[in-house]
């Protein structure tokens, strides 16, 4: 009975570290910015600047991703549900409420960490 429970917890987390490695193969660190205004989303859902969403160029819509500000740490958890950023070198527009989070809004731009979690 114990090997079995081993053999169990042993399968778990290689499947756990694979889930690992593609998250991290679909890291992206750049830079972020944040967006207030807008009536119509990418995927055709009205905009919430309060919302926890963000535009991204490639992701699929749906796909949730943590956001980490690399200056403070402070994390959030968005919807992709719109595509940008419009702007060179820009990896993730963040909602107003999202960028609140992680303390975004002061100086409009940061160094992010974006990991789809989906």
């Amino acid at each position: 009975m114990k090997q079995a429970c081993v053999a169990i917890v042993a399968g778990a987390m290689t499947g756990l570290i694979g889930f690992t490695a593609i998250a991290e193969a679909k890291t992206q660190t750049g830079m972020a910015s944040y967006y207030k205004s807008g009536k119509r989303t990418a995927n055709g859902e009205r905009f919430n600047p309060n919302g926890y969403t963000a535009a991204h160029r490639t992701l699929p819509f749906g796909t949730r991703v943590l956001v980490t500000n690399l200056r403070n740490g402070k994390s959030v958890i968005v919807r992709i549900n719109d595509r940008g950023p419009f702007i060179r070198n820009r990896v993730i527009d963040l909602s107003l409420g999202a960028a609140r989070v992680v303390n975004l809004t002061a100086s409009g731009v940061a160094k992010v960490k974006v990991v789809p979690l989906e």
